[in-house]
């Protein structure tokens, strides 16, 4: 049985591209170059951004994109758009945590374990993208593997695992950022850039 709505082909992913690159953004200079230098107020600063931006815009991404491909299958077409869901919902939760964390100031040694979770998703989204010839949404998680990566390192307080942070939270940051703009123009204005 087939859904009481017509089919859309303008899935959400702007938004969830935008919303954690955002937040990469804010993230990656603060870990890579020390700017601005961490200090409380710092830290509930980019706690909120953490929450409302990659937080909440890939939350709402991941169910708006699970609820069109189940309850109201309104997204058809490739069966890619599972794992976005997926990864759109796992990542957007794990940003409410990682932003309130900061917010308050917790511990973050408990990222370790969270690391090796992402490490894994980001490996399965890299597979499926690849797999379905989607180069430039697995060149995402690739990016995604090594922000998890360098997360787990900072995490163990491995020398370089800060910057390492820094530095993947930034270029993956970017990359979301040209994935924001490639996915608007084609839905919207007909282009076929790569995404």
């Amino acid at each position: 049985m087939g859904s009481i709505f017509p089919a859309s082909a303008f899935p959400p992913l702007a938004l969830g591209f935008f919303g954690l690159g955002t937040g990469y953004l804010i993230y990656g200079p603060q870990e890579l170059a020390g700017w601005p230098k961490r200090d409380a107020s710092v830290n509930r600063s980019m706690g909120v951004w953490g929450i409302w931006m990659p937080g909440f815009c890939q939350f709402l991404t991941g169910l708006i994109l699970f609820v069109g491909l189940t309850w109201l299958p309104v997204f058809t077409g490739t069966s890619a758009l599972y794992m976005a869901a997926l990864a759109f919902s796992a990542y957007g939760i794990h940003w409410f945590a990682i932003g309130w964390n900061r917010y308050q100031g917790n511990d973050p040694r408990a990222n370790a374990g969270m690391s090796v979770a992402f490490m894994v998703i980001s490996a399965l989204g890299a597979t499926v993208f690849f797999t379905g010839g989607d180069w430039p949404v697995g060149v995402l998680f690739l990016g995604l593997f090594g922000v998890y990566l360098t997360e787990f390192l900072a995490t163990v307080r491995v020398p370089f695992g800060e910057r390492g942070l820094g530095f993947f939270h930034t270029v993956t940051g970017l990359w979301l950022m040209y994935l924001t703009f490639a996915v608007t123009v084609n839905f919207s204005i007909g282009y076929s850039w790569p995404t």
